[in-house]
C-alpha cells in the first residue's frame, strides 16, 4: 500500500514552524548583537574613566594645576614683555652683539627692611697719580639681600636685693611672669616654635635638629609640651574669634582630613579639621578678615551645625550632603560653588576635549573675567556689573548644557558634572543677586590650603587634645596672616600680655586687626 501524499496543511504547517525558528534565531541574534553593543559601550565608557583617572593622577603628580585652557604661558610671556615698563628705573647696561647698549631693569629691595650701611673708602688718603689731595664728589651705591643667621641667646632676668637701713625690710622687684611655670624658653621662643610648627609645617623633631645645630640641646618632648602650654594661653583670643565670625553675614567654609591617632589601638580616627573665613573684602567691605579652625573626630554636618548655632545669613561651601540640614530652617542660605563645577569640566577637558567642554569652560572662564574687573568695588556696582554682563553668560551656559547634555550616558563623566550644577543651580546663582557674595568658595579653600600641604610632614594628631591645640594657633595665623600682621610677633607679645593679667573685658584690645595699630599698648596697672 503505497504511502499518502502529504496534505497542504501539512506543508503550511512545516513552513510556518520553519518561519517560527528562523523569526527566533533573528530574535536571539538581535538580542546578543545589542548585548554586545551594550557590552562594548560600557567597556569604552569604563576604558574612559581608568584613563580619566590616569590622567588626573599624572596632572596631580607632574602637571600644571591650572584651568585656564593652556593661557597661563601666554600670560607668562606678556608679563615678562611688559615687565620693564613695570619696575623701578634702577638699569644696569648689557653689551649686545651689536653696537647698541641694552638695560636690564632691577627691582629695588624692600624699603621697609633694616638696612647695614658699608662704606668701602679708597686704599689711599690721596691720588695716586700725583700725590695732591682728595675731595669728596659724590657717591655710587648699591644695595644687596643679605642673611644675618639666626641666634639662639640665654636672657638672664637678674633681680638685686636691697634693705633698708632704717627697718631692714628687703626690697626686690616681682619676678616676672613665665609662660610656663619653671620653664626655659620665653616667650618670643614659644612664638617661634608655634609659628615654625603651625606656620611654616616643620615638625617638633626636626626644630629640635635645628636647635642642636646652633648649641641648643632640646628634646622633641619639651618643644611638644610646650608649644601646647602657650596655645592655650590663646585661648580667649580663639574664643573671640569664633564669637565675632558668627556675627557676620557671609562665611565660607570647607573642610579636609585629620588623622588622629587612637589611644592604645595604634590606628587612627578619621578626623577632619574645618574652616571657617569671614572675609568680604572683594566686595570693598572694612571689616576685618578672620578664619578659624576646628577638630572634630568625624566628618559629619552635626558639627557644622553645632559651630554655626545662631549664625544668619550666608554660607559658601561646596556640596557636602552634611551641609543640607543647615539650609532648611531658612535662617542660612547656600552659595554654592563655581569652582567646583570647573574643576569637574576641566577634569573631564584636559583629558578628552569635545565641544561641549570647551564651551562650557569658555563660558565659566568669561564669567571669571569680569569677577577679577570688578573686584573691590562696592556690592551695589559689582551686583549692576554682574546683572548686566554675568547673568546673561550663565543663562547661555545654561541653556547649553541643558541641550546638549540631553544626548549624554548618565554614567559619562561630563554628564556628571553636568548634573552637580544642574542640582545646586539656583546656589550657583546666588552671587548674581548678591554684590557681597563670591562666585566661588577659594577663599576657605586657600585657608585650608596651607593645613594640607603641611599634612605631608606628619602622620597623625597624637589625640584630641593636640587636634584642638592645631586648630587654635592655626586660627591665629591665618587670622594675622589675612590682615597684613606678623603672627610669630604678634603672639610673642600678646602671650605676654595675657599671662600678665590682661583683663577680660579688654580682649578686643588684642584683636590681631587692633593689634597692629597698637603695637606700643602698655600693660595694664595692676589692681
Amino acid at each position: 500500500m503505497s504511502e499518502q501524499a502529504p496534505s497542504i496543511a501539512d506543508f503550511l504547517a512545516r513552513i510556518a514552524t520553519l518561519e517560527a525558528a528562523v523569526s527566533a534565531r533573528d530574535t536571539a541574534i538581535a538580542e546578543r548583537d545589542e548585548q554586545l553593543r551594550r557590552e562594548r559601550a560600557e567597556a569604552a565608557l569604563r576604558i574612559q574613566r581608568l584613563q580619566l583617572r590616569i590622567d588626573r593622577f599624572n596632572r596631580k603628580a607632574f602637571g600644571r594645576s591650572s584651568e585656564k585652557l593652556g593661557q597661563m604661558q601666554l600670560e607668562l610671556e606678556d608679563l615678562e614683555i611688559d615687565f620693564a615698563a613695570s619696575v623701578p628705573d634702577l638699569e644696569l647696561p648689557i653689551v649686545a652683539d651689536s653696537d647698541k647698549v641694552r638695560v636690564l631693569p632691577l627691582r629695588k629691595l624692600n624699603p621697609n627692611l633694616p638696612r647695614k650701611r658699608v662704606v668701602r673708602e679708597p686704599s689711599c688718603a690721596c691720588c695716586p697719580g700725583c700725590g695732591g689731595d682728595l675731595r669728596a664728589m659724590g657717591e655710587d651705591s648699591e644695595e644687596m639681600l643679605d642673611l644675618v643667621a639666626q641666634a639662639w641667646q640665654v636672657m638672664e632676668t637678674v633681680r638685686p636685693k636691697y634693705s633698708c637701713r632704717t627697718c631692714d625690710k628687703i626690697i626686690q622687684a616681682p619676678a616676672p611672669a613665665k609662660a610656663i611655670a619653671r620653664g626655659k624658653l620665653s616667650y618670643a621662643a614659644l612664638a617661634h616654635i608655634m609659628m615654625a610648627k603651625w606656620g611654616y609645617h616643620l615638625p617638633f623633631y626636626r626644630q629640635a635638629q635645628m636647635m642642636a645645630a646652633k648649641g641648643v640641646d632640646i628634646e622633641r618632648s619639651t618643644l611638644a609640651r610646650s608649644a601646647g602650654y602657650a596655645a592655650a594661653l590663646l585661648d580667649p583670643i580663639y574664643n573671640r574669634i569664633r564669637e565675632i565670625g558668627r556675627t557676620r553675614s557671609k562665611i565660607h567654609t570647607d573642610d579636609t582630613r585629620l588623622p588622629i591617632l587612637a589611644p592604645s589601638t595604634g590606628t587612627t580616627h578619621k578626623g577632619a579639621l574645618w574652616v571657617y573665613v569671614a572675609d568680604d573684602r572683594n566686595s570693598g567691605s572694612q571689616e576685618p578678615p578672620i578664619a578659624w579652625y576646628r577638630a572634630t573626630m568625624g566628618r559629619a554636618g552635626e558639627s557644622v551645625m553645632t559651630e554655626l548655632a545662631g549664625f544668619a545669613g550666608t554660607l559658601q561651601a561646596d556640596g557636602f550632603s552634611g551641609y543640607n540640614q543647615l539650609y532648611k530652617g531658612g535662617a542660612i542660605r547656600e552659595a554654592a560653588c563655581l569652582a567646583h563645577l570647573r574643576r569637574k569640566i576641566f577634569d573631564v577637558h584636559d583629558s578628552q576635549p569635545t565641544e561641549l567642554s570647551t564651551t562650557a569652560m569658555a563660558g565659566i572662564q568669561a564669567i571669571y573675567r569680569i569677577e577679577e574687573e570688578i573686584r573691590g568695588l562696592p556690592p551695589a556696582e559689582r551686583l549692576a556689573a554682574r546683572r548686566r554682563r554675568t547673568r546673561p553668560l550663565v543663562r547661555a551656559l545654561r541653556r547649553q548644557l541643558m541641550r546638549q547634555g540631553k544626548g549624554l550616558s548618565r554614567h559619562a563623566d561630563i554628564a556628571k558634572a553636568f548634573a552637580y550644577g544642574a542640582k545646586r543651580w539656583r546656589a550657583f546663582n546666588r552671587f548674581l543677586y548678591d554684590g557681597q557674595l563670591e562666585p566661588d568658595n577659594l577663599i576657605a579653600e586657600r585657608a585650608i590650603r596651607g593645613f594640607t600641604v603641611g599634612r605631608r610632614n606628619w602622620l597623625f594628631s597624637g589625640n584630641f587634645a593636640a587636634a584642638e591645640r592645631s586648630a587654635v594657633v592655626l586660627s591665629i595665623i591665618e587670622t594675622c596672616k589675612l590682615g597684613g600682621v606678623d603672627a610669630e610677633a604678634y603672639m610673642a607679645d600678646v602671650t605676654e600680655r595675657i599671662q600678665n593679667d590682661w583683663p577680660a573685658s579688654r580682649w578686643d584690645e588684642l584683636m590681631p586687626w587692633n593689634w597692629a595699630r597698637r603695637e606700643e599698648m602698655p600693660l595694664p596697672l595692676a589692681a
